[in-house]
């Protein structure tokens, strides 16, 4: 499966953490929608079979291609790994991490970035409620779990105490519409270690069909 890397960058304001986001052309992957910098793992990269390494040296160079802004590829926290459902023409397996502003000018690469925007997660996902900006949702979820965070030492520091987590995505169709089913959600059929099977009304899942969007994680 290919692989590929983003980074979340993070800054602190007197209105609260705010994240860097970049907005995709209305072509090519995530068209028109918004993301934080990234991209393919590419052979400059290192090893493939190092793909934890190549993933953060990926995420800081495609930073720097996309933003201008240079990244410490080792400082890199991760946060999260994403695999699309089955099924789909083209999985990607993707890499999400957490690094602080490193300060400088920005230089969007014009064939890749529309715009760059400084913004609260809640800020965002508001303005996804109402239907004004597209949002994936592995993006969508990692906004959900930022937002209620104070500043940008505690989301490293959740990230750090949390380890990466691994979201294998699996999509089902709900009586209200489309879903994302993940590890934990009794619908998964997933097995519990401990006791044999989940509980029943267990869930990790986000319902998307219709603004806005519902992420349920219990347990």
């Amino acid at each position: 499966m290919p692989v590929a890397a983003t980074v979340v960058i993070l800054r602190d304001t007197g209105g609260g953490p705010e994240v860097l986001m970049i907005e995709r052309p209305d072509r090519g992957s995530f068209a028109g929608a918004w993301v934080f910098p990234g991209g393919k793992l590419e052979p400059a990269d290192g090893d493939p079979l190092d793909e934890f390494g190549a993933a953060r040296r990926a995420a800081a160079r495609e930073t720097w291609e996309e933003t201008g802004l240079r990244l410490d590829a080792a400082s890199l926290a991760p946060l999260s790994c994403w695999d699309p459902p089955p099924g789909l023409a083209l999985r990607i397996r993707t890499w999400f991490f957490l690094a602080t502003d490193p300060g400088g000018a920005q230089t969007l690469a014009p064939d890749e970035v529309i715009a760059a925007r400084w913004v609260r997660p809640a800020v965002m996902l508001e303005r996804h409620a109402r239907g004004e900006v597209t949002l994936y949702p592995p993006t969508w979820v990692t906004l959900h779990e930022l937002a209620p965070q104070s500043d940008a030492a505690a989301m490293l520091a959740d990230a750090r105490v949390g380890g990466v987590r691994r979201y294998e995505s699996v999509a089902r169709r709900g009586a209200a519409g489309p879903m994302l089913l993940w590890q934990g959600d009794a619908e998964y059929e997933e097995t519990d270690d401990r006791s044999g099977r989940l509980d029943p009304a267990s869930r990790h899942r986000l319902e998307m069909a219709a603004l806005p969007w519902v992420y349920t994680r219990t347990g």
